[in-house]
C-alpha cells in the first residue's frame, strides 16, 4: 500500500539529513496517514479511508459528504 493520503494527495517527498558537519545524506519526509473509519449518515455505511491530518481537517471543515462528492467529481486534490 502506498503511502498516500486519499483526500489531499500527500506522498512522500525527499530531502538532506545535515548534520554539524555540513554532510548531506538522502532521507524521506512521510505524510502523517491515518486509518480511519468514517460513518456517513444519508448512504447508512462505513467508508475507511487513508488520511493525512490535513485532510481530517478538511473533512471536520467542509463535511465528510462534500469531500467524497468532491473526490468522485473530479478526483484532484482539494484547495479550500
Amino acid at each position: 500500500m502506498t503511502r498516500i493520503c486519499q483526500i489531499t494527495k500527500k506522498k512522500p517527498i525527499v530531502g538532506n539529513n545535515v548534520s554539524h558537519a555540513n554532510n548531506k545524506t538522502k532521507r524521506r519526509f512521510l505524510p502523517n496517514l491515518h486509518n480511519h473509519r468514517i460513518f456517513i449518515e444519508s448512504e447508512n455505511r462505513w467508508v475507511s479511508l487513508r488520511i493525512s491530518n490535513s485532510g481530517l481537517r478538511i473533512i471536520n471543515k467542509i463535511g465528510i459528504h462534500a469531500v467524497l462528492s468532491n473526490m468522485k467529481k473530479n478526483n484532484k486534490k482539494i484547495i479550500l
